[in-house]
């Protein structure tokens, strides 16, 4: 008898975390520019029916394959990180990156998965210090709702202002760590990104004027 091993996934963790990283790096050094890393996240759980249309042979979370693919980019046995309870997906990140766990006020990344979760996060985690402002953490925060705000961004490598269409969710979560009053150059890195993959960020420089 012939036994037949299936892979549970077909990510290259080597040229398609490469990729995936381009993309993440694409969007970090231009604030608001959306990027899509769908064609990766479908090689993790690929038969997710948000993808695929059809139903799963395990049940997974909304927001797994996209956060993994983060997670599989971004994460190794040197850093750590936070689901804000998310047992599945944190088991999932373990598996995949051996990555440590820690609390929010002293995980490397955070992954949001339930809004309610953000002012909790965005109000605890750490932001670096003026002598190391790049031991901050960075939140990646799940962004599914209809695009209805409208902002102003500034900060390096804008010149003057860029306007950007936005979700609330975006919006309120800016807010809530613009009201931190970070001392120059300390802050956090924003992440949004759909369950279809479309991910953008604002870094932890880049400030906003609401029309």
């Amino acid at each position: 008898m012939t036994l037949q091993l299936t892979k549970k996934h077909n990510f290259d963790i080597v040229f398609d975390s490469q990729k995936v990283f381009r993309l993440i790096l694409e969007a970090m050094s231009n604030p608001s520019r959306v990027v899509n890393i769908r064609e990766y996240a479908i090689k993790l759980l690929g038969d997710y029916p948000s993808f695929t249309g059809k139903q799963p042979s395990v049940i997974y979370t909304a927001d797994n394959p996209v956060f993994l693919t983060i997670a599989m980019t971004l994460l190794d046995n040197e850093v750590s990180f936070n689901t804000c309870e998310n047992q599945y997906l944190s088991d999932e990140i373990v598996s995949l990156t051996l990555s440590r766990r820690e609390k929010v006020d002293s995980a490397d990344f955070i992954f949001v998965c339930d809004t309610k979760d953000i002012k909790n996060v965005i109000e605890n985690v750490k932001c670096g210090t003026l002598s190391d402002p790049h031991k901050s953490a960075t939140v990646i925060i799940k962004n599914d709702n209809e695009i209805d705000c409208r902002l102003n961004l500034s900060g390096p490598g804008i010149n003057g202002f860029i306007e950007s269409h936005v979700t609330q969710t975006v919006k309120d979560t800016i807010i809530l760590r613009d009201a931190q009053n970070y001392e120059y150059p300390q802050g956090i890195d924003l992440i949004f990104v759909s369950s279809d993959g479309k991910l953008f960020a604002i870094p932890r420089l880049i400030r906003m004027e609401v029309e």
